[in-house]
């Protein structure tokens, strides 16, 4: 696949066969920041940021699908890698500190490595934690629906 564009830290977009097709990255949850009806979570922007830096439009991705295919959204779950240097994206946003291990069992294969990579980086203070505190802090409104559609 090739990455079109990243949607936030934890969503990108690929071209897949063809199709643009979204893909949430599975077993990690950044802050928010296009949610609409949730706030604006600290450190939001820079886990999007880091995404972009690490995955730009046209990197070339391997996708790594677990038990469930899609999400309730109807986003490709995967675990994403740069096809370049092998890179897991997941792991990647976890070891940053722009993410947090976050389990949706049955898709778990990579658990104890993300919890593992995320207790690490608290403990060096790495991105969020030491920005926020801890994960989900709001510190703006939701963003405005885009009713132009």
């Amino acid at each position: 696949a090739t990455v079109v564009r990243v949607v936030d830290g934890d969503t990108l977009v690929v071209e897949l066969a063809g199709r643009e097709v979204p893909v949430r990255l599975i077993g990690i949850d950044t802050p928010e920041t296009v949610a609409p009806g949730r706030p604006v979570e600290c450190y939001g922007a820079e886990a999007s940021d880091h995404l972009r830096a690490l995955a730009p439009a046209g990197t070339a991705v391997r996708l790594e699908r677990d038990v469930e295919a899609r999400d309730m959204y109807d986003r490709l779950l995967a675990y994403v890698y740069r096809s370049g240097d092998g890179l897991l994206l997941n792991r990647a946003q976890v070891d940053g500190g722009f993410a947090e291990a976050d389990d949706h069992p049955p898709n778990t294969a990579l658990r104890s490595e993300l919890h593992a990579a995320e207790a690490a980086a608290r403990a060096a203070g790495a991105g969020l934690w030491s920005a926020c505190g801890s994960a989900d802090v709001a510190v703006g409104p939701p963003p405005a629906r885009d009713t132009s559609g």
